[in-house]
């Protein structure tokens, strides 16, 4: 009798034939009249090839939707024209929403209820992506202040004029700070790739790299720094106590303890969280333990009891209720999928 804790061999391709209860990524692209389209093309052609075994297409482990703001069709600044998906409306839905801009005249002035609706996006804490121009718009709703940015070279000084508490920078190929991210343009392979890296393993990251042809300087992951490094925040002790919960997922430190390690009180901490990251600072700390242990299943074949324990929960059944939870699957189906999908991958 094969039990949650075990992992259960051999799983044929039919495995895949029956979608998972929620797909690991789910992405929501709002595009602008006149966008641009390579960057556009690049990050949703990476979130196909992880979709999918092999190159069926189809939306299984990765979701996507194409929006505008008026619900008909526009056209990229190539003149190529697309239809919209999805009515733009529940923007709640995804895990990223991305803001496709292109030419400056359709992005310089976007409409009061689109920045209003990018704010409600962002106090829910899902991650806003402007692609090219997209940043002007990001910028006009207040979401770029006090933060770095990626921009491109040609539209720097114009965009430091109108948003001078912003930080643009030109030698990224994006910036992920708070939450709000940047990408100048380009391909967005890396952007994809870091995207998919994180919500569905390793291997169909790379899966994305290699069939796109992406430079081999991608194919491993760059070091992260301050700007590429996932939600960095301004506020020191914030920063100083997510530092403490990354270096202590397994242990039974307590928040006060690290409270006390950021030089503040469980009070101010919980304050600072709130206002910082939308949650509570427990609540963080669990999703970090999730996180980890997710890479886990997905790159080890350590059994899920050594990996709860190790990712800080106190047994496999707690592990497994707050996975099921976050991720809407158990960690066993969780992995059988990511093994299907991993020698399908190394088949082909």
């Amino acid at each position: 009798m094969t039990t949650e804790n075990e992992y259960i061999g051999d799983v044929g391709e039919d495995f895949l034939e029956t979608p998972p209860s929620r797909p690991d990524l789910r992405v929501g692209f709002i595009l602008m009249n006149q966008f641009t389209l390579v960057p556009v093309a690049g990050l949703v052609d990476s979130l196909r090839f992880a979709a999918d075994k092999s190159f069926r297409s189809r939306q299984i482990f990765c979701q996507w939707d194409w929006m505008t703001c008026n619900d008909q069709p526009i056209a990229a600044s190539c003149g190529m024209p697309i239809l919209p998906t999805k009515p733009l409306g529940q923007l709640e839905l995804y895990d990223y929403v991305v803001v496709a801009g292109g030419l400056l005249s359709e992005t310089r002035d976007p409409p009061s209820w689109l920045l209003d609706a990018l704010r409600k996006v962002h106090a829910a804490g899902i991650p806003i992506i402007g692609l090219c121009s997209g940043s002007f718009v990001l910028g006009k709703a207040g979401l770029l202040d006090g933060r770095r940015c990626a921009v491109h070279f040609t539209i720097r000084e114009e965009f430091a004029q109108r948003f001078p508490r912003a930080t643009a920078l030109i030698d990224k190929s994006y910036v992920d700070d708070e939450g709000i991210i940047t990408c100048p343009g380009g391909t967005a392979i890396d952007l994809a790739a870091g995207m998919i890296r994180r919500h569905c393993g390793e291997v169909r990251a790379q899966k994305g790299l290699k069939y796109l042809l992406a430079d081999a300087a991608l194919e491993k992951a760059p070091e992260r720094d301050s700007d590429s490094e996932p939600h960095v925040y301004q506020d020191e002790t914030v920063r100083k106590a997510i530092a403490f919960m990354r270096s202590n997922l397994s242990s039974a430190a307590t928040l006060s303890e690290v409270a006390e390690h950021a030089g503040t009180s469980p009070r101010q901490l919980h304050r600072a969280f709130l206002s910082n990251t939308n949650d509570a600072p427990a609540n963080y700390w669990r999703k970090l333990r999730l996180e980890y242990a997710r890479k886990q299943l997905a790159d080890t074949s350590r059994n899920v009891t050594t990996i709860a324990l190790e990712a800080g929960f106190s047994d496999a059944s707690h592990f497994i209720l707050w996975f099921r939870k976050q991720y809407g699957e158990t960690p066993a189906v969780y992995r059988k999928r990511r093994h299907v999908v991993e020698r399908l991958v190394a088949a082909t």
